[in-house]
């Protein structure tokens, strides 16, 4: 049997070509190798329809040196695109419609307010949901702020901490104080205002259909941060979701977000939840529901909208150990593994989808299939 080959879909940060997660590149490439895996990095904007080629991106595991040469399309496409408002993005759609027939290791799937209803209908997921809608208006966020006194303002497409807001209900019920981030992922000023003035207040952020409206999960801990939990799940080389693993977030200071890119730092999911909650059977309850809800959740999606081969679930675990599902991400980074010192968690989070690629490539290929 060849060596199977395995393309890294990725798209460039910039007009010089920037890679975001080159580093992790760099170790897929090293760890396929190592399992009998050749795999290469590449854009659209490198592909030559007319030739079918790719001026492909490779790592010299021995020189220890980037390079790049013309290639065939790969086996496999395992694609790491993120939203970006760029013509890059633009000639990402065309691609994937334009080789929908290739074989993709992972879809993408919808916004967040699409997979939030898909979700919701499931009595089984539907529990585990923060009430969230989708904004029309600012009647939205009052009406919601009557019944809870947080809610978080989100982007249906945002990533990374974002354009999020936070809006919370003052003792008195007439004023609201609103924290968050820019769309540059800068910490805005915090504001006490009159709730007559809310509409004034975010009207520059065109958020009607592109926004939504979220119920806000007690997360504070004791010194005002706010924290969640990173879960990856993956498919192993069989092709059955597993959980790889859950990780603690805790955001920066006056940071309304637990994101590490945005100044936040990752904690032991056991060390977390041991500040976070006494009780061990409890703490012990609570990992293995979330374990089974990551894996029912991926299942269902993929389901839903086609081939995946991993999610990240982010979570939100209040007092009394209720869990609440607060968006899931197709195109999950792992460096809440690194960041909490497990390197072999680490190293699993980044060889699992070359190992399942290795697997899908050899039954498709094998004897018995043909």
């Amino acid at each position: 049997m060849p060596v199977p080959v395995l393309g890294i879909l990725t798209l460039y940060l910039n007009d010089h070509k920037a890679l975001e997660e080159k580093p992790v590149y760099q170790k897929m490439i090293v760890e396929g190798q190592k399992i009998g895996l050749d795999v290469f990095v590449f854009t659209p904007m490198d592909v030559n329809d007319s030739k079918k080629k790719i001026y492909a991106m490779e790592y010299d595991v021995k020189k220890g040196v980037w390079g790049r040469r013309w290639r065939p399309f790969p086996d496999m496409i395992y694609d790491r695109c993120r939203i970006q408002k760029s013509a890059r993005f633009t000639q990402l759609l065309k691609f994937r419609q334009r080789y929908n027939h290739l074989q993709f290791l992972n879809r993408p799937l919808r916004n967040k307010w699409t997979i939030y209803e898909v979700l919701s209908r499931r009595p089984e997921f539907n529990k585990y949901l923060p009430e969230t809608r989708l904004f029309n208006g600012f009647a939205d966020v009052h009406h919601m702020l009557k019944k809870t006194p947080v809610v978080y303002l989100k982007p249906i497409n945002g990533t990374g901490g974002r354009g999020i807001l936070r809006v919370e209900r003052l003792k008195g019920d007439s004023y609201y104080y609103i924290q968050g981030r820019n769309h540059q992922r800068k910490i805005i000023t915090p504001q006490k205002i009159h709730v007559s003035r809310l509409g004034s207040v975010l009207s520059g952020w065109s958020m009607k259909n592109r926004y939504l409206v979220q119920e806000g999960i007690a997360v504070d801990l004791p010194d005002g941060r706010v924290h969640d939990y990173r879960m990856l799940v993956q498919k192993n080389r069989e092709g059955i979701w597993e959980l790889t693993g859950i990780a603690g977030r805790v955001g920066a200071r006056r940071s309304v977000t637990s994101n590490l890119h945005g100044g936040g730092h990752a904690v032991s999911f056991y060390r977390m939840m041991e500040q976070w909650i006494d009780d061990e059977e409890k703490r012990n309850k609570v990992q293995r529901r979330a374990e089974r809800l990551g894996v029912e959740v991926a299942s269902f999606l993929e389901n839903q909208y086609g081939a995946l081969c991993e999610l990240a679930l982010d979570l939100a675990i209040n007092k009394k150990g209720e869990i609440y599902l607060l968006e899931v991400n197709p195109k999950p980074a792992r460096e809440v593994f690194s960041q909490i010192g497990n390197a072999e968690l680490y190293r699993k989070a980044i060889v699992k989808p070359l190992e399942y690629a290795l697997g899908l490539y050899e039954r498709k290929h094998s004897p018995a299939s043909e």
